[in-house]
């Protein structure tokens, strides 16, 4: 260290030094300090004794540190100029003296920094609660710094200790001759350090200076059960911390998503015991809905409640299990598009877009009605409501599926309404994720705002449509130019071979679903196009395409399901039973009657009787309301009794809902065509 950078280091230390030597001015410094080192009744001479001893051998640690680091430095020269060593020996010496020169500056900045912290507290008020809680959130962030830099010091150290290896290995290969093997196995050993070097990202440290990184403390739990049973060494766990998992202070769980080795292959073992645990649940569940008359998915959902946080909590993994159960909803409606043909979406798509619409725009009427005489926002009033209004399109599509659809002369065909209507509702879904952010921002803005914040909705609203507008121009395209060569070219491919017709419909499903992502619509929608323009090829091609993508949907809708079950909370609803009772009811009542009020006014004469069922269709609560809910409680516009009251009205919902589509059948449907509809 140079001579001025040395000064004004003593210059830092001499200042809380001398404040404390001066008992006039900071008698009750002074006395704290006694208090703390020599206790009571230590007269003023001996205080200043003491505090002038303290700095003196302060003052020596610092020389005595400054006089090492020369040597250090002059260590470093010479080793560099030593023409006997090898760059590998060169490079482990040169290594290590610099890893004991960061040791020794880090030493001294603690000190400094207990000095500081030291002072700050004493200066501070003991009564502030604000002053100790910034006291303490700035002892945590230097605590956090300093892990992070004994954890680099540590990798550096490892870094060394590779280093003097290979300096060994080198003078060994030296002192003798290298048979034929050996020298193979040092190429190769060579090359697999290159490529380690290669494909190695340093996440680690390209992240940390990034803006928003924050560093937290977290906890490693290993796989107890496995190491005792293996006897296995403190260097076997360290190479095996990929299958860990890590805990944060808000107790949130991680798991691994990439390991640093990426040339050995690993599995989330956790992963796979969840869905294995699923699989094998969901067939005696499934097996007893079906018995006692209910549909197999409620035993699905039975079976996510069972191994959910409010069973028997076995799974680990539920956001991974969540996010292949969306899978489940994308071939869901692959096959719900697949059996809507184009010219079904024609003859409906006036009742499909208005439907959804003005029953949208009469929910969040009610809903701000009922919010201004609760005294709830209107930004919590409008998200409630837009959230109750949304129907499940998996369930729907459930109970259609395998119904008579043939349509009477002059009649509209009441699925093609449903499903229409479903998939408008998924477009708005669409719109209000996109919404929401300004949706946010509203509810914490000052009325000489409203004005732009609704603007920027409108804004929002024309993107939207724009974007819709794009979507069907790209699929009438599609549908004129591209899908019968396209399909005609996987048959020719596919013969005596499935997985080329299975490939190629995966793949176009999942281009349209990622063209309608790009241009911000939902998802969905892009998976239920995706079927309505392969069965513009025929009903040849629609069989065919089912057969081979029904036994997929089926596993994936059952993963589903089950995901919906893990948010479920029994207990939560046996206590509140009464009020949640009481709102779901009203909650499905109202859907019915501005379903049927809506149907009434935009159904042609010859179809009124189909509104009792789309109402009954559509009088439910749609899953993705927690997908919506838990956003929303993130961002702070409802609280988490809402979040809750809406999760457990949208299950007792989904449980009314076959009943309601049963009794809805059973009136208005001819007895030939109940077949499946139930």
């Amino acid at each position: 260290m140079k001579a001025t950078g040395f000064i004004s280091l003593w210059t830092l230390v001499s200042l809380p030094c001398g404040q404390l030597a001066n008992p006039a001015e900071h008698e009750d410094v002074v006395k704290h300090a006694i208090k703390l080192h020599r206790g009571k009744g230590v007269v003023i001479t001996q205080r200043k004794q003491w505090v002038l001893e303290s700095c003196r051998k302060l003052s020596g640690l610092l020389r005595q540190k400054n006089v090492v680091l020369n040597k250090l430095k002059n260590a470093i020269r010479a080793v560099e100029k030593d023409a006997g060593l090898s760059d590998e020996e060169k490079l482990f010496q040169v290594h290590t003296f610099e890893i004991f020169q960061k040791e020794l500056n880090e030493s001294e900045n603690s000190v400094f920094q207990a000095i500081h912290g030291l002072q700050r507290a004493l200066q501070g008020d003991y009564k502030d609660v604000v002053n100790m809680k910034e006291s303490s959130r700035q002892r945590l962030e230097a605590l956090r710094e300093a892990a992070i830099k004994e954890e680099m010091e540590y990798v550096e150290l490892l870094a060394a200790e590779k280093h003097q290896v290979e300096a060994l290995k080198n003078m060994q290969h030296q002192n003798k001759s290298l048979s034929m093997l050996d020298e193979i196995l040092e190429d190769v050993r060579k090359a697999a350090d290159r490529l380690e070097e290669e494909i190695e990202e340093h996440a680690f440290d390209d992240n940390k200076s990034v803006r928003g990184v924050n560093f937290e403390a977290v906890l490693r739990v290993e796989e107890d059960e496995a190491n005792s049973k293996r006897n296995a060494s403190k260097r076997e766990v360290e190479d095996d911390l990929g299958l860990s998992m890590l805990i944060d202070s808000q107790n949130n769980q991680y798991i691994l998503t990439k390991p640093r080795d990426s040339t050995i292959p690993r599995a989330d073992h956790h992963f796979i015991k969840d869905i294995v645990t699923i699989g094998m649940l969901s067939l005696p569940c499934g097996w007893l809905c079906t018995t006692i008359g209910l549909p197999t998915m409620f035993g699905y959902i039975i079976c996510g409640v069972l191994l959910g946080p409010s069973g028997l909590n076995s799974i680990k993994s539920i956001v991974q299990v969540e996010t292949l159960g969306e899978f489940g909803v994308f071939f869901t409606l692959f096959l719900v598009g697949l059996e809507f043909s184009p010219e079904r979406l024609r003859k409906v798509w006036k009742i499909s877009l208005q439907g959804p619409c003005y029953m949208t725009v009469l929910m969040i009427a009610f809903g701000l009605l009922w919010g201004h005489l609760l005294q709830i926002r209107p930004t919590q009033s409008v998200f409630i409501s837009t959230c109750l209004s949304l129907s499940s399109t998996p369930l729907v599509s459930r109970f259609l599926a395998g119904s008579a659809r043939g349509d009477k002369e002059g009649d509209i065909d009441y699925s093609s309404v449903l499903l229409g209507m479903l998939v408008m509702q998924d477009v708005q879904l669409g719109l209000f994720i996109a919404v929401m952010p300004t949706l946010i921002q509203a509810g914490v803005s000052t009325y000489s705002s409203i004005f732009k914040e609704i603007l920027r909705i409108l804004i929002l609203i024309g993107q939207i449509l724009f974007s819709l507008a794009a979507v069907f121009l790209l699929c009438l395209v599609i549908k004129t130019y591209l899908i019968g060569p396209y399909y005609r070219k996987l048959h020719a491919e596919s013969k005596g071979n499935k997985e080329i017709l299975i490939l190629g419909i995966t793949a176009f499903i999942f281009l349209m679903l990622t063209i309608t992502e790009l241009l911000d619509v939902s998802m969905e929608l892009g998976c239920f196009l995706a079927g309505a323009l392969i069965s513009s090829q025929g009903h040849m091609v629609t069989e065919e395409i089912m057969s081979c993508i029904e036994p997929i949907r089926d596993f994936l809708a059952i993963i589903f399901f089950a995901s919906i079950g893990l948010h479920v909370f029994p207990t939560f609803v046996i206590y509140e039973l009464t009020v949640l009772l009481f709102l779901t009811l009203s909650v499905v009542i109202m859907k019915f009657v501005l379903a049927v009020l809506v149907l009434s006014l935009i159904l042609p004469k010859t179809s009124q009787y189909i509104k009792w069922i789309v109402s009954a269709g559509l009088a439910q609560v749609s899953e993705f309301s927690f997908v919506l809910g838990s956003r929303a409680r993130r961002a702070g516009i409802i609280s988490r009794e809402v979040y809750l009251l809406i999760l457990s009205v949208t299950t007792l919902s989904l449980l009314l809902a076959p009943a309601l589509w049963r009794a809805a059948i059973m009136k208005c449907v001819p007895r030939p065509e109940r077949r499946s509809s139930t």
